[in-house]
């Protein structure tokens, strides 16, 4: 399979931190938005991309908990949006695209993980919706904003768990069998690269480029709807409830969490580039078929699937920029 999945030699890597990755770029005048982005991963990219001078528009299913987050750092915006709810998408998409501004970084930051069985809207799966849907109506009904933006760039921000499933075009909603909350979490994250491969393919003639990635495995409030003794038998954590050693070995820090969100949204060396999927700061390789993890799966960036994916969430959602 001919890819452009190649690493670059960006010099950075899974210790980067989100700040270093900005050593030397200034986005004073440019604008973000970051759904997610006072907490976790979100928190740590507004931090940096604020530091920068970037002007950061924080969309937030929860303002409270926002603004008690960020109250502390200037050139931070808050709104109200919950990605399950597409009534809610619309009315903060609307507002921004009042506001005439441009958006020049775009990042789908925000996620829910291995959630019990939850349905959402029509009946849709909840992380398939949230991660996914949310996003895909999110970006296209904001396109005319991110259209004027200086050589804007989408990142989605996906996982090294897309490994654990490819999109179930058959069943998206996991209906036809019991519900498997990682599998249906896989499911989200393959489309979220999906989502760039497609959505690169569509906007790079109009100046847009599009990403996904792997931020890392990272302790987050990501976390919040596995209980303990689950992660426990992950090996992430041991009987008191402290990181293992394991664990704290290979976990990265917020802060390097973020690193690559940050560097897929604002890097010179990603110029003309696009629909790619990195982690560690780096153009990731084709995934093999051992059991690491490492790289993308040839059916996440499947041109075909990833057309297939973006016709369905248009049907779904009643939103495409493009068609």
């Amino acid at each position: 399979m001919t890819t452009a999945q190649t690493p670059i030699g960006s010099g950075f890597g899974a210790a980067t931190t989100a700040r270093e990755v900005l050593d030397g770029i200034d986005l004073t005048g440019r604008l973000a938005v970051v759904t997610g982005g006072y907490s976790g991963l979100g928190l740590e990219a507004t931090r940096a991309l604020t530091a920068a001078g970037a002007h950061v528009v924080v969309p937030a299913r929860r303002p409270d908990a926002a603004k008690e987050a960020l109250d502390a750092l200037e050139g931070v915006e808050l709104a109200t949006l919950d990605l399950g709810d597409l009534d809610s998408v619309a009315a903060f998409a609307g507002d921004f695209l009042d506001s005439g501004r441009a958006i020049d970084m775009m990042i789908d930051n925000a996620g829910i993980m291995a959630t019990p069985e939850t349905r959402v809207g029509p009946g849709w799966e909840a992380q398939f919706a949230t991660n996914h849907l949310g996003h895909f109506a999110l970006v296209n009904r904001l396109w005319p904003a991110i259209e004027r933006g200086s050589d804007a760039r989408v990142v989605s921000v996906s996982s090294r768990a897309h490994h654990r499933s490819p999109v179930r075009f058959d069943d998206l909603d996991w209906r036809a069998g019991p519900y498997d909350k990682w599998a249906a979490y896989g499911q989200s994250k393959t489309a979220n690269v999906l989502f760039a491969v497609h959505l690169d393919a569509l906007a790079a003639d109009r100046g847009v480029r599009a990403f996904s990635l792997h931020p890392g495995g990272i302790m987050t409030p990501l976390q919040r709807h596995l209980p303990r003794e689950e992660m426990v038998a992950l090996g992430w954590l041991d009987e008191d409830g402290e990181p293992t050693r394991e664990a704290a070995a290979n976990f990265k820090t917020p802060e390097a969490g973020a690193a690559t969100e940050v560097w897929a949204a604002t890097s010179p060396q990603l110029a003309r580039r696009g629909g790619l999927y990195l982690e560690d700061c780096e153009v990731a390789e084709l995934a093999t078929d051992d059991a690491s993890g490492r790289g993308v799966r040839a059916y996440a960036v499947d041109p075909e699937a990833a057309a297939r994916l973006w016709a369905v969430s248009a049907e779904r959602t009643g939103v495409d920029a493009f068609g």
